[in-house]
C-alpha cells in the first residue's frame, strides 16, 4: 500500500511541474510578444519596477522573514520529535 500511494504522490508531483513548467513558458512567451509589440511601454514598466524595487527594504523584510523561520524552527523541531516519540511509542505497544 506504501508503494501504491508513493507511485501516486510521485505522478502528482510530477504532474504538477509539468503543469507549472508549460504556465510558466506560456506567460514567458506572452511576456516576449507583449514586449516586442510595445518595446517603448515595456522599458518604461522595466524601469517603474525597478525604481520601486530600489526603494523598498527588501534586505530588511528578507532578514525578518529568516529571523521568523529561525524562531519558529526550535518549536517545529520538538512538536516533530514529539510526534515520532508518540508513533514509537504506539508502535511498541502493538
Amino acid at each position: 500500500m506504501d508503494e501504491e500511494y508513493s507511485e501516486r504522490s510521485t505522478d502528482v508531483a510530477e504532474r504538477g511541474l509539468r503543469y507549472t513548467k508549460d504556465q510558466f513558458e506560456q506567460v514567458l512567451g506572452q511576456t516576449e510578444e507583449y514586449v516586442r509589440e510595445n518595446p517603448g511601454r515595456a522599458v518604461a514598466y522595466a524601469l517603474i519596477a525597478g525604481f520601486i524595487l530600489n526603494r523598498l527594504p527588501i534586505m530588511r523584510i528578507f532578514s525578518g522573514l529568516m529571523r521568523l523561520v529561525f524562531l519558529a524552527f526550535k518549536p517545529a523541531i520538538l512538536a516533530y520529535g514529539a510526534t515520532k516519540l508518540y508513533q514509537a511509542a504506539q508502535g511498541a505497544d502493538e
